[in-house]
């Protein structure tokens, strides 16, 4: 099934070839990102370092409205800190370079879309990394945001296609509307142009990928990338390079999510070829793809600097290539808008929540100390001190809310010492797992206080601008009794993420029959 853009925006194709209106769009360049910083080429800088410096470029990282923001990630039992990094691709026609690489000239100088969007998982331990595709033709919310160099507001809006969120002031907005999604909290963004695209494919002498039969990207009504490769591997770079980011034309069943996997094949190649390729210890190749690299990216203001960039180059490069996994946020298309997908529900939360708590998408970790990792700085009051409202969220699809559920529990808290507890009962909520939020990090002592004595885990204790103090809402899962019983938890990666491990050389993309050339 091709994905068919039916809102009258321009097309979602960003395979080169065009539709109505003559327009094209861009694709996928954000493994170049991933791969220019995990290698450490930006160490190249010690060389002109103020040079370098100045070619980067530089915007506020979350330009969103506070309450739609994620708290910070905990740190573990030794202190350490998970980095979360959003790398964006824009199809922007801004220069020359670009709009003869992306096409379209009646889109010049156009607001510029997040054609790609992945976020980069550092474990604190750094013994591992996930990454998490967003499809560009995910239809999500994006929340208000500010653009910091006019005063623009733009007002949130729901069931959108994501990739819109950066023609609303910018990166941050892009960082704003992630955060809101999953609730995990970003630590910097990076954004590459297509012209970064070809050049620093040429810097590194070329990225194998893989197809399974000959394939020619193209048809006769003008569609398609233009790539023309033969049955096997290649190592593609400059224009070539390009092509393969932004078929979509060829790949298995030719819609956004094949061209998904196939950048993912390069992110992977790429990562190896650089941290492999013996001929990258040449000075002069060091000198050219830091000087690519650098005018390529327009980073956050935490991230502004070569200094910053080779120290996040050197935590990178402590996670070994066979822990790194690849995944796309799991999908089902969406019931009101054709051609369009949303969020999985059950899986890309699941996803999401992995990211959230630090846990490996390959399987690989070590059996974690929860309540160590999430223990809170914020020391409790004591028991009888802590104001507790409780809320019934017992209400499901498919039955009523449990009467008097809320005060059941907020009796049961009151028998525990806690006698400030209690119950709101005009607010029935629908709430599938028991959760305590809390407002602010002086109350989080308080809230972990309440979890603890009722048994709920402390993964359910969250941070939340909706509430303005500790609240506990009664979900679904506790319907009945006075002992809380803390669902099991599966960590396991959902399937529908389509994992592709970092070592996995033997990734090759299916062609589709109807592309095949002799």
């Amino acid at each position: 099934m091709s994905l068919t853009p039916v809102d009258g925006k321009r097309p979602s194709d960003g395979d080169g070839g065009r539709r109505k209106g003559g327009r094209r769009r861009a694709l996928r360049w954000s493994a170049i990102v991933l791969a220019v910083v995990i290698t450490g080429t930006a160490g190249a800088g010690y060389l002109y370092y103020e040079h370098l410096n100045h070619n980067i470029k530089k915007d506020p990282l979350n330009i969103g409205d506070e309450k739609d923001r994620a708290a910070e990630s905990k740190a573990n039992a030794a202190g350490q800190k998970p980095l979360n990094i959003l790398l964006i691709g824009s199809d922007a026609r801004d220069s020359a370079e670009n709009e003869k690489l992306g096409g379209a000239k009646d889109t010049f100088g156009s607001a510029p879309r997040a054609d790609v969007q992945m976020l980069l998982h550092v474990s604190a331990d750094r013994s591992n990394m996930s990454v998490v595709s967003m499809p560009r033709d995910t239809l999500t919310d994006i929340p208000k945001c500010t653009d910091p160099d006019t005063g623009k507001t733009y007002a949130a809006e729901t069931n959108v296609i994501t990739n819109d969120s950066l023609g609303r002031g910018g990166p941050g907005c892009t960082v704003a509307t992630w955060e809101k999604l999953t609730d995990i909290h970003i630590d910097h963004f990076m954004m590459v142009d297509f012209a970064g695209v070809v050049s620093m494919a040429d810097a590194i002498g070329g990225v194998p990928v893989c197809v399974d039969a000959n394939i020619y990207s193209h048809t006769s009504s003008g569609k398609g990338s233009g790539l023309k490769l033969k049955k096997g591997t290649t190592a593609v770079k400059g224009k070539q390079a390009l092509q393969w980011l932004r078929t979509r034309y060829g790949f298995e069943d030719d819609t956004d999510i094949a061209r998904t996997k196939a950048q993912h094949q390069y992110m992977n190649s790429m990562v190896r070829q650089l941290r492999e390729n013996a001929t990258l210890s040449n000075p002069t190749k060091l000198r050219s793809l830091a000087e690519t690299a650098t005018k390529a990216l327009t980073v956050d203001t935490g991230l502004g600097t070569v200094a910053k960039l080779y120290d996040l180059s050197k935590e990178l490069k402590k996670v070994p290539t066979g822990r790194i996994t690849m995944t796309t946020m799991p999908w089902e298309y969406s019931t009101t808008s054709s051609g369009r997908v949303v969020p999985k529900p059950a899986d890309a939360a699941k996803l999401f929540r992995l990211v959230r708590e630090d846990i490996a998408l390959d399987g690989k970790d070590k059996k974690k100390t929860a309540t160590a990792a999430k223990a809170s700085t914020d020391p409790a009051a004591a028991d009888d001190k802590i104001a507790v409202q409780v809320e019934n969220g017992t209400r499901t699809d498919t039955t009523s809310a449990v009467r008097g559920r809320a005060t059941a529990v907020a009796g049961l808290l009151v028998d525990k010492g806690f006698k400030e507890a209690v119950a709101d009962s005009s607010a029935i909520l629908s709430e599938g797992t028991t959760v305590v939020r809390y407002p602010s990090a002086d109350l989080e002592g308080d809230a972990q206080r309440v979890a603890k004595a009722l048994g709920i885990p402390m993964s359910a204790v969250k941070k939340s601008t909706s509430v303005s103090g500790v609240t506990l809402v009664v979900g679904a899962d506790w319907s009945t009794g006075t002992k809380y019983k803390a669902p099991v938890e599966d960590d396991t990666t959902p399937t529908s993420a389509d994992a592709l491990n970092g070592s996995d050389t033997t990734a090759c993309m299916h062609v589709d029959p109807n592309y095949v050339w002799s």
